[in-house]
C-alpha cells in the first residue's frame, strides 16, 4: 500500500473511532454536525460477506429527498468498502439525530456530480485536498428517501 494510502486509511479509522467515542460519551447528542456538514450512520450489508456494516459519515449536501456521501476515503487510491456495499445492495439504512430510515442509495452521475461537486467544495474544502491527492474520480453517492 503506498504511503499515502496508508495516512488516509489511519486519518479515517481515527476520525469514525472518534466520532463514535463522542456519541457514546454524550449519548448520541453529539456531534449533529461535523465541520457544518450534516452527520449520519450508513447501514450496508457487505457485497462479500453479507455481514451488516454501519459507517459514520458527514452529508455536505443534503435535503427532504436526498443526502449526499462523498466516498473520498481521505484520497485513498481505493473507494471504501461502504461504497463498493452501498453499490451491490443499494437497499441502504442510515441514522440520522437517532431516526432509521431505509433509503436507496446510487453513484450520481456524471451530470449530477458536475452540479454537486462545487457545492460539496464549498462546504468542505477539504474534498478539493482529496481529489487532488488520488487519480480516482471520487465518487458521490446519492440515498434516496422514501418520502
Amino acid at each position: 500500500m503506498p504511503g499515502h494510502d496508508v495516512v488516509a486509511s489511519t486519518g479515517a479509522w481515527i476520525l469514525e473511532r472518534g466520532h463514535r467515542l463522542l456519541l457514546a460519551l454524550t449519548g448520541g447528542r453529539f456531534p449533529r454536525t461535523v465541520m457544518g456538514m450534516l452527520t449520519l450512520e450508513l447501514h450496508t450489508v457487505g457485497r462479500k460477506s453479507g455481514r451488516p456494516y454501519s459507517n459514520l459519515l458527514t452529508s455536505p449536501v443534503h435535503d427532504e429527498h436526498r443526502i449526499v456521501v462523498v466516498a473520498s476515503k481521505g484520497g485513498h487510491s481505493d473507494h471504501p468498502d461502504w461504497y463498493k456495499n452501498a453499490l451491490a445492495n443499494p437497499q441502504v439504512r442510515i441514522t440520522v439525530d437517532g431516526v432509521d430510515e431505509q433509503v436507496r442509495a446510487r453513484p450520481a452521475t456524471p451530470e449530477e456530480r458536475a452540479e454537486i461537486w462545487p457545492q460539496v467544495v464549498r462546504t468542505y474544502r477539504g474534498y478539493e485536498g482529496y481529489q487532488s491527492r488520488t487519480d480516482r474520480e471520487i465518487p458521490l453517492l446519492i440515498l434516496e428517501r422514501n418520502r
